[in-house]
C-alpha cells in the first residue's frame, strides 16, 4: 500500500489517499506543447487538457502529446458534457474519454456544474438554474457518467452572471449536486471571487460551505474587469492579488491540495506561466509550514 502521506519538495504533506497529483499544475495548450516536451520544468506537478481537444490528435503533435503523458501526471477537465442540458447525455463521448484517459493514464476527469447545450452546442458554459428538480436532474447525470468511467469525477463551481428561476444559494445548489452524486469536487478560486463580487456574497463564507473532504484540485485564474462591480471570468490575464489571497485562505482552512493554473488565451511566454505557478507552490508552502 502507497503511504498515505506524500512530501512535496517544498516541505508540505499532501495526503494521498485523497489527491492522485500533487502540487502546482499548468493546463497545457497546443501553443506551448514543442517548448515542454524540449524543455520541461521541474517546478509543473501536473498537467490539465481538455479531451475534446487532445482525443483525435495525431502526427507531431500527437507524438509529442504521447512524449508528455508517458513522463508527467495528467488529469482531463471537460468542455462539452453539458451536464445540466435536457439534451440526451452523450454516452458515446465518455466511452471516448474513458479510452483516451486509459491510453494516457490520466489520474481523473473534471467537468463544470453546467450546460452547454440544447438541440446542438451552444459553445459557451451556462448556468444550471438553482432549484431543486435541477439538483436531481445534474446528479443523476454525474452518477451516469461515474458509472460509464467507472471512477468518480470531480464538478467545478462556475462563473457565472445571471441566475434565472433561483429557488437557493449558489452555494446551497452546488453542495446538493455533490452530495446527491457522490462525486468530488473541483474547486475554482477564481470563480469563487468573481461570483462574490459579482453577485454580492462573501467569499471566505463561500470556502467554508465548501465539502472539503471531497476537494480533489483547484483551478487558478485570472479575470477581466469590466467594472468595479461586475468582472467576467476570461482565463485570459494574471492571477490578482485578491484571488491569490483568497487561494491562501482555502489552504489555511483546508490543508494543501494540488492545484492548477489556467490560462487560455493571451498566452504569455512559458517563463511568465511559470513565474505564477512558482507563486502556487510558494502559498503551498507557506500554508504548510
Amino acid at each position: 500500500m502507497p503511504p498515505r502521506f506524500y512530501q512535496l519538495s517544498t516541505g508540505v504533506l499532501m495526503d494521498t489517499r485523497l489527491h492522485q497529483v500533487l502540487g502546482a499544475g499548468l493546463g497545457l495548450r497546443r501553443p506551448l506543447l514543442s517548448q515542454l516536451v524540449s524543455s520541461p520544468p521541474k517546478q509543473v506537478g501536473f498537467y490539465e487538457v481538455a479531451p475534446e481537444n487532445w482525443i483525435t490528435i495525431g502526427g507531431k503533435y500527437g507524438k509529442q502529446f504521447r512524449a508528455m503523458t508517458e513522463r508527467f501526471d495528467f488529469v482531463c477537465h471537460g468542455l462539452s458534457l453539458s451536464i445540466g442540458s435536457t439534451d440526451p447525455l452523450d454516452e458515446q463521448f465518455v466511452r471516448a474519454v474513458k479510452q483516451f484517459m486509459a491510453e494516457h493514464q490520466m489520474k481523473f476527469y473534471s467537468e463544470h456544474l453546467s450546460y452547454c447545450s440544447k438541440d446542438g452546442h451552444l459553445y459557451d458554459l451556462m448556468p444550471i438554474p438553482f432549484t431543486s428538480d435541477a439538483v436531481s436532474h445534474a446528479a443523476a447525470r454525474i452518477r451516469r457518467v461515474q458509472d460509464i468511467l467507472e471512477q468518480k469525477i470531480a464538478i467545478e463551481n462556475v462563473s457565472y452572471y445571471a441566475a434565472p428561476g433561483q429557488e437557493m444559494a449558489e452555494i446551497d445548489f452546488f453542495n446538493a449536486v455533490i452530495e446527491e452524486a457522490d462525486c468530488d469536487v473541483l474547486i475554482d478560486i477564481n470563480n469563487i471571487y468573481v461570483n462574490s463580487v459579482n453577485h454580492g456574497y462573501d467569499a471566505e463564507d463561500f470556502l467554508r460551505a465548501i465539502p472539503a473532504q471531497r476537494i480533489a484540485y483547484a483551478h487558478i485564474a485570472g479575470h477581466h474587469v469590466e467594472a468595479e462591480d461586475f468582472l467576467v471570468d476570461t482565463h485570459g490575464a494574471t492571477v490578482v492579488d485578491p484571488v491569490w489571497a483568497l487561494l491562501g485562505k482555502a489552504y489555511a482552512l483546508y490543508g494543501v491540495f494540488p492545484t492548477l493554473l489556467e490560462r487560455d488565451f493571451n498566452l504569455p511566454t512559458i517563463p511568465e506561466l511559470l513565474q505564477e505557478v512558482d507563486t502556487i507552490r510558494m502559498i503551498q508552502a507557506r500554508a504548510g509550514a
